[in-house]
């Protein structure tokens, strides 16, 4: 029966394989690659034409002559740093939302022979149309999530470039939709890379710990692999050498191979033990190393099982943005600053808002022992309707999971957030679930839902949690925010929650905003002890909802909003943060650090 599980596992594993994938290079850091990144040469398109006097800008044009007409030149044109985006960096394009087209110059010296060569963009928000060498290649659109494009047929030793004409212009059919509690990038967001890889190599790879011998002395890894190219290895080889693991692994004509390795040495990796192993994988000329670590992940009842053990999920959302220069993180110091304050706040785990984040902040929690939530932006206003938007919505989450689907830290995959029940949204979600299960099994399946007006048994006093979708989720989530929209923060004190699913329950938004440095009596809003004061009645009460297996309070730091206009408050910034703009930390930052505190004493002495 063991065998069989063990069997079955691998092939909920390889079950992605089988349907249309994203086929993006992964694991780019750990191969052979260069950053792009630095000064690109910028052309405005307002009217995202994609051309200028019925001249396609992907071309690159330059006059013949002194009588040629060309009414643009990336040679004379302005610059933008890469990664970064475009409105932090100009004071005229800080508002602006078109098409701004991007030019990279520069020779290519090769690292490897018989090699391929692919371009590798992080992210760039939100539709880039892409070109090399004046052939135009293809389009991606998705402001959070990589893409790549091989140029092995168009590179040349000089002169080569790429052009990304990248539009963030806001459109009713784009994931998100059309208004958001967020800045609205633009630009490429994220590095983009020069990666070398061997003719045939390794495309695809994914390794796990087999859940039912978490609790077994001889413990089970699976996983599978895939090859990309035309002459395929017999045979692929995977390590782990601090485990003594060396196993040969048959490649079968579809360059596909699965293994099951055992092993009686592994440590377990948890938030107090983040260990991470270095596995390799070896097939004919290519080679893949990554540090990995192997825990196992999933419920019972109203708790969330670590390696088979109740955890409290000590929680904090948190926005891919670096606060202190007001843009898009992008960078291992950025993640760095957001985790280290999270780590100070007495943080196990964090909610990574509302959408895919750079990968740096994905592999420093591996390392730093941070579990995640990650998240697609289906929020507020998607088009429920609209089969292309579901398609599009699944592209995107397949993405996702193919950049992290090997990180510990990763263990809860959030489907939406603050989205009202009907029939087509209920659908929509629901094929979105099905979809992400059938692409990882191993993680936690949850979305950021909305609390029901009042339960039928007290309208003044409790209320119920049974948004449907939560039907097909493993964990239900809610944001409620008491005493900052509606209510006052003592009516706390009166209110209960029914929860309407036998299933463990994370408050996944609560707070409220403050301006760092402004102090006054506690019933002052926007004063630092007004913000103390609700965090104090907030955990109060969310204390007392049954099945409670963590919290993410909004938000960690305060972050750039549109949406925020207050003179002399807000200025276009969401003050709910715990840390300022500066980086200065606030009264309720210390109520939620005793709290977690606390908590963690007595999780430790139950246990015990």
């Amino acid at each position: 029966m063991k065998n069989l599980l063990i069997l079955f596992s691998i092939l909920v594993l390889l079950v992605g394989s089988v349907q249309a994938q994203p086929d993006f290079i992964t694991n780019v850091g750990n191969r052979t690659h260069v950053s792009l990144g630095g000064k690109w040469k910028y052309i405005i398109d307002q009217y995202n034409t994609g051309s200028i006097g019925f001249s396609p800008i992907y071309e690159n044009k330059k006059p013949k002559d002194k009588s040629d007409r060309v009414e643009y030149s990336f040679d004379d044109a302005q610059s933008l740093w890469v990664p970064g985006s475009w409105n932090a960096q100009k004071d005229e394009l800080y508002y602006y939302e078109g098409s701004i087209w991007y030019r990279k110059t520069f020779d290519f010296k090769p690292k490897l022979n018989n090699l391929r060569v692919f371009v590798y963009v992080g992210a760039a928000n939100y539709k880039t149309d892409y070109s090399f060498n004046g052939k135009k290649l293809g389009t991606h659109k998705g402001g959070f999530t990589p893409f790549s494009f091989e140029v092995t047929d168009l590179i040349r030793e000089n002169d080569n470039f790429i052009i990304l004409g990248v539009n963030n212009r806001r459109e009713v059919d784009n994931i998100p939709g059309l208004v958001t509690d967020w800045y609205n990038y633009g630009g490429i967001t994220r590095d983009i890379m020069l990666v070398e890889v061997p003719q045939t190599y390794i495309n695809d790879f994914t390794i796990a710990l087999a859940k039912n011998t978490v609790k077994e002395k001889e413990k089970e890894i699976i996983g599978s692999f895939s090859l990309s190219g035309e002459n395929l290895p017999d045979g692929a080889v995977v390590e782990i050498p601090e485990l003594g693991i060396s196993q040969s692994v048959e490649v079968n004509e579809s360059g596909k191979g699965t293994f099951i390795l055992e092993t009686k040495q592994l440590e377990l990796w948890s938030p107090e033990n983040p260990k991470l192993y270095e596995v390799l994988l070896k097939a004919g000329e290519d080679e893949w190393r990554d540090r990995i670590g192997f825990r196992t992940i999933e419920t019972n009842g109203t708790q969330v099982l670590l390696n088979g053990e109740p955890v409290f999920l000590r929680g904090i959302s948190i926005h891919d943005e670096n606060p202190t220069r007001a843009d898009r993180a992008n960078s291992m110091d950025d993640a760095r600053l957001v985790l280290g304050w999270a780590k100070e706040l007495g943080c196990n785990f964090a909610r990574l808002a509302h959408y895919p984040h750079q990968e740096n902040i994905v592999r420093l929690a591996d390392e730093m022992g941070i579990l995640l939530w990650e998240e697609l932006p289906l929020y507020w206003g998607i088009d429920w309707k609209n089969e292309k938007v579901l398609e599009d919505a699944k592209r995107q989450y397949a993405e996702v999971i193919r950049r992290d689907k090997n990180r510990a830290a990763t263990i809860i995959w959030s489907i939406a957030n603050e989205t009202v029940p009907n029939e087509a949204r209920n659908n929509f979600l629901k094929s979105v679930a099905s979809h992400v299960r059938s692409l990882d099994s191993t993680r936690l399946l949850s979305a950021a839902c909305k609390k029901d007006s009042w339960h039928d048994g007290d309208k003044s006093k409790v209320y119920l949690v049974s948004d449907p979708i939560a039907e097909v989720l493993d964990i239900v989530s809610f944001n409620e925010y008491l005493g900052w929209y509606g209510g006052d923060p003592i009516e706390c004190r009166e209110k209960n929650f029914k929860i309407a699913y036998e299933k463990p329950v994370i408050i996944s938004e609560f707070g409220g905003g403050a301006i760092q440095g402004f102090h006054a009596d506690k019933a002052t809003r926007w004063s630092e002890e007004f913000q103390e004061y609700m965090y104090k009645e907030n955990i109060a009460m969310f204390e007392r909802v049954p099945g409670l297996a963590g919290m993410t309070p909004w938000i960690l730091a305060d972050f750039q909003s549109p949406l925020r206009q207050l003179p002399s408050v807000q200025d276009g910034w969401n003050r709910k943060g715990l840390v300022s703009e500066k980086g200065k930390k606030k009264k309720a930052f210390f109520v939620l650090q005793e709290f977690y505190r606390k908590k963690q004493i007595r999780l430790k002495q139950f246990s015990q």
